[in-house]
């Protein structure tokens, strides 16, 4: 079965907040759906964290060196584009772009052999998974009523992240915290995410560490980018004093980046990005990689339905996976989706085990997200 054809469209016209602090508007282009096409009539879908012009001018470049290429040999082929891209972007856009081609090549494997991804990439640990709702940080009044929204959807795990948090004064931080804990109550887990890789995030190890403790006494699970993305030396002294886990990685990508991290316990939970960090077969290897130094995986997956399609596979095929991100309030997740989300009483996610990423599209929504752009659905 070989490639014949890769495609892209971007999605737009309700493209969510990102909490950055130059603000995304609903036209902005940050999530492009990526289509494998192949000589057999089997089509994969994948999903990329790029806008949709790079994701485009990334595939021309790659076009001599995955057409005709053998579409059932994900990791090969993906670990061909890596190796070719040395000079050219490995880390980037590039990265990006070969990471939805990965994703969708996975997605074609398990229909062309009837075996959900999550089986294929090393069996099915479970069958469902505790997504957390992910939404941006507000004043204290409108966080606890959006938070109320969210909890009544049926959702028992919230991270608030970015927004005031950090960038006025310690009582607006803990104001904000303080409400969205009275808000879920105490049976609910709280995260946190200070976005550390805004641009020009100001706050170093000293705030971090103050703000570890203030968190931890509000039983927050874990704290999120606490510092700039390369704050390496910074991360390591914060997991060892901080009386709360640790998260990050979302902006690293492919596994060599994550390594030193992982080797010098910089986190207690690593957070890559499978739209960016190089597709399944590259965070497998990371998950992989974090278990062996005792780091929990979890998904970061602030991105589009096909994004969280294959989060669930990642979940099953990886034994400590305990949650997965879910973005609250997204078409691009809720709407482009046949037939939604559906959480069950105890507030999880069940894990599809259809062939391939076990995801079906709205074509007519795809249609209105996409300008119109055919896709496989």
């Amino acid at each position: 079965m070989k490639i014949k054809e890769i495609r892209c469209a971007g999605l737009r016209g309700a493209t969510p907040e990102g909490g950055w602090s130059n603000e995304l508007r609903p036209e902005d282009c940050v999530h492009t759906l990526i289509a494998v096409y192949t000589d057999e009539g089997v089509t994969g879908l994948g999903s990329v964290f790029t806008n949709d012009a790079l994701v485009q001018a990334s595939l021309n470049l790659l076009e001599p060196l995955y057409r005709n290429e053998n579409a059932l040999e994900p990791e090969r082929v993906s670990e061909k584009l890596h190796q070719n891209m040395f000079w050219l972007g490995r880390g980037g856009s590039i990265t990006h772009a070969i990471s939805g081609i990965d994703i969708a090549l996975w997605d074609i494997l398990g229909k062309a052999t009837g075996q959900s991804v999550g089986s294929l990439m090393g069996g099915r640990y479970r069958e469902r998974v505790q997504p957390y709702a992910s939404l941006l940080m507000d004043e204290p009044e409108k966080l606890r009523d959006h938070l109320l929204r969210v909890k009544a959807q049926g959702f028992r795990a919230f991270k608030i992240g970015w927004g005031p948090f950090g960038r006025r004064n310690a009582q607006t931080d803990e104001a904000i915290v303080a409400a969205a804990r009275h808000a879920i109550g105490d049976d609910c887990q709280l995260m946190v995410g200070a976005g550390g890789s805004d641009a020009h995030w100001s706050n170093g190890y000293k705030w971090a560490l103050n703000t570890a403790s203030m968190l931890a006494d509000y039983d927050v699970t874990w704290f999120e980018e606490a510092l700039v993305p390369d704050a390496l030396e910074d991360y390591v002294k914060l997991r060892e004093h901080a009386p709360l886990p640790i998260s990050g990685g979302e902006v690293l990508t492919r596994r060599q980046a994550f390594q030193p991290w992982l080797e010098a316990r910089a986190f207690d939970i690593v957070q890559p990005d499978v739209t960016k960090v190089g597709g399944l077969s590259e965070e497998r290897r990371i998950a992989w990689m974090a278990q062996d130094h005792g780091v929990k995986f979890v998904p970061h997956g602030w991105n589009t339905a096909v994004g969280l399609a294959a989060d669930l596979q990642l979940a099953t095929a990886i034994s400590g996976t305990e949650f997965v991100e879910y973005l609250t309030g997204s078409p691009f997740i809720d709407e482009i989706t046949e037939g939604g989300w559906q959480l069950d009483a105890d507030g999880m996610l069940a894990i599809p085990n259809r062939p391939g990423l076990g995801l079906k599209l709205n074509p007519d929504a795809v249609a209105k997200y996409t300008h119109g752009a055919h896709l496989p659905l």
